[in-house]
């Protein structure tokens, strides 16, 4: 069984497209691992694109992990995202990072568990050329990762050629709105989209209120977000060459 990781970013939407118009072999299914907690504009993206992709034999599944929030146990007073502490004493100052293995690779791996029906299943994964040290085998034996993108020395940059070359809508940056890899840059495209602003608002002063004594914060400045200047340098009167789009490090 051939299957594709689909997280709606700009490579494993290129996958599936690629699929889609015969440029890739045929694949039995595109999973989508819903976090429920992606941008606004990737649920309008993924409603626009699903029915083309399934009108050209791409059929699409979402699955979801419904059993614990992706944010916090407060029974258990857990935080499942890598937040920044403002203790010293967490590597790096932030939390372990859970939240990808939950919400996306286990529900992936129970959708396939229990659809492949004794197959061996290959897993294309979206990872471009470009960010080639995210490659990993896979660690289950039913399971054999594949990088299609990589295969043909694609880089995110010539996805995107791709897809304007052949008339497809570029798809938004896929992420959870709170999540605490973002760029500037990204919080900045967040704050323009008043419901993915305000949930990463509630979930970062939500966070703050689970694990005492130390303070959480999504911001690496370690101030609520709400009081974070997001402002360019640009907007500042000053020149940045830093400022760029984050290119993604959801391990999926």
């Amino acid at each position: 069984m051939k299957a594709i990781s689909l997280g709606w970013g700009v490579q494993s939407f290129t996958l599936a497209a690629m699929a889609a118009l015969g440029e890739l072999e045929s694949v039995d299914v595109a999973i989508h691992a819903d976090t429920t907690h992606e941008s606004k504009l990737t649920y309008e993206f993924a409603a626009r694109w699903t029915p083309w992709l399934e009108e050209r034999g791409v059929r699409v599944v979402t699955v979801a992990n419904p059993t614990v929030r992706i944010t916090t146990d407060r029974a258990g007073g857990k935080i499942w995202i890598p937040a920044f502490t403002d203790t010293p004493s967490a590597a790096g100052g932030m939390l372990r990072r859970q939240c990808t293995h939950r919400w996306k690779v286990q529900p992936l791996r129970r959708w396939m568990q229990a659809n492949r029906n004794g197959q061996q299943v290959e897993q294309w994964l979206g990872i471009s050329l470009d960010e080639f040290q995210r490659m990993k085998d896979s660690d289950v034996k039913y399971c054999v990762n594949r990088w299609p993108l990589i295969e043909r020395r694609m880089t995110r940059l010539d996805c995107m050629t791709w897809l304007d070359r052949n008339g497809i809508e570029i798809p938004p940056k896929s992420a959870c709105t709170f999540c605490p890899f973002h760029s500037t840059a990204e919080w900045r495209r967040i704050k323009q989209t008043p419901e993915d602003w305000q949930e990463a608002i509630t979930v970062d002063e939500a966070i703050r209120k689970v694990r005492p004594p130390y303070d959480l914060y999504l911001h690496p400045s370690r101030i609520p977000l709400v009081d974070v200047d997001l402002r360019s340098e640009q907007d500042k009167g000053q020149l940045s060459l830093w400022d760029a789009e984050c290119s993604g490090v959801c391990g999926v």
